[in-house]
């Protein structure tokens, strides 16, 4: 049997800068910023944190039961809305008696992070264990039990977004959790085009969801290289940029439904792209090479899959979050791909985590159906040390229907995925 043809024929979006794919891209076109002063983080400093949070979510609009959501954390929420939505714009029937897809032939990846606990729920437990302003560990078990929710560690293992999305869509087919921090949603968008080639699905409802806003992940800010702070936040970050000093952690989550390309022309659905290529290579450490190297070789790779040069490519999507690192990327994208336009979604939306790529990737797809690519936002002046050409001061027009889509892990892993306008 030949290699099954994979398209994506839908897409959902939950970002600092619209839910909906309309306003997501219309903020990306207006150059609009999602960072501020988080609203979600209760403290006693003078500032709150910086940050760029998902804006007028209801979840109680769109997950049925809503007695269900009780043992959803955000991020499991998160998913599963941006999986409904990507749904509704595959033109995917999920009622019973009139579905599209067999439940055994639909599955499920997902990339996501740690989860952060929602202190909140803890706060009686806690209480509990302290004695003249101290906590006394003795009496965690003891005190604490009976205040915890039983079903409580089900709100934060990474796998239960997979797993709520599958069981909310009836989803009997393969089902994985990935988490590999920023390269999260590449590495499931791969395995899922994997998953449909070997034939043991027809469609895959894929991405990726992250929240770096958490307080107990943002206590951890420290990790993250974070900018630093300022009267403005919507100025930071800046990718490529001269004055680039850091990135900003947010929370999203982006979702596509791929299907190998006979199943969807046979449920009369309309591709918005077909997957040509995809890579992923290991960067290691010190003499035994570097991210630049990574990046070069993930992108030989990439096009060599996909059978295309680097003139065939309208624009490179970096993965670039105003880090000293976007140095590496953009002199990796300089010596394979030469002055192929580059632009970076970050300066509008931050570091979302595992959810980063997939809201990235969205923007690309919707840049081919709208004919024009976004400006890099907060990029005015491209540093030296980033020799490329960045799409930056005003939106570029697209003129070829192939793009690159670049991600690179913490974990030392660098990712590579091409699309074509279908």
């Amino acid at each position: 049997m030949g290699k099954r043809e994979i398209v994506v024929t839908g897409l959902g979006i939950l970002s600092p800068i619209g839910i909906e794919l309309d306003s997501f891209w219309n903020a990306l076109i207006e150059g609009k910023s999602g960072v501020g002063y988080l609203d979600s983080v209760n403290t006693q400093l003078e500032r709150r944190p910086i940050g760029s949070e998902v804006p007028d979510f209801h979840p109680k609009d769109y997950i049925k039961p809503r007695k269900n959501i009780k043992v959803m954390s955000r991020d499991i929420q998160m998913g599963i809305v941006a999986a409904l939505l990507a749904c509704q714009n595959a033109g995917i029937n999920l009622e019973e008696g009139s579905r599209s897809v067999d439940p055994d032939r639909i599955g499920c990846v997902f990339g996501c992070d740690l989860i952060g606990t929602e202190l909140g729920l803890l706060k009686d437990a806690f209480k509990d264990c302290v004695a003249d302003g101290r906590f006394d560990f003795s009496k965690w078990g003891p005190a604490s039990i009976d205040k915890i929710m039983p079903l409580w560690m089900l709100r934060y293992l990474p796998n239960m977004v997979a797993s709520h999305v599958a069981i909310t869509l009836d989803a009997r087919g393969p089902n994985n959790t990935l988490n590999l921090d920023r390269g999260s949603s590449l590495a499931a968008i791969m395995e899922a085009c994997r998953i449909i080639e070997r034939g043991a699905a027809d469609v895959m409802i894929v991405g990726g969801v992250g929240n770096k806003v958490n307080p107990t992940i943002l206590a951890r800010s420290g990790a993250y290289s974070l900018a630093p702070r300022t009267e403005n936040p919507q100025e930071h970050p800046r990718p490529f940029d001269a004055r680039r000093a850091g990135t900003v952690v947010g929370e999203g989550s982006g979702v596509f439904v791929l299907e190998s390309r006979e199943f969807a022309e046979a449920r009369g659905a309309k591709p918005l792209a077909l997957v040509k290529g995809f890579a992923e290579r290991l960067h290691p450490t010190g003499k035994f090479g570097s991210r630049q190297e990574a990046v070069e070789s993930v992108v030989k790779e990439t096009l060599r899959v996909a059978d295309l040069k680097p003139a065939d490519l309208d624009h490179v999507n970096a993965n670039a979050f105003g880090l000293d690192d976007d140095k590496l990327e953009a002199q990796g994208i300089a010596r394979t791909l030469g002055d192929v336009p580059v632009f970076s979604v970050a300066g509008h939306i931050g570091n979302l985590g595992s959810g980063a790529g997939a809201v990235e990737l969205a923007a690309s797809l919707l840049a081919l159906s709208n004919g024009v690519v976004p400006a890099t936002r907060n990029c005015e002046n491209v540093a030296e040390d980033c020799p490329i050409n960045v799409v930056k001061d005003a939106p570029r027009k697209v003129v070829k229907p192939t793009f690159m889509k670049l991600s690179h892990a913490n974990t030392g892993r660098s990712f590579g995925l091409i699309l074509e306008k279908y």
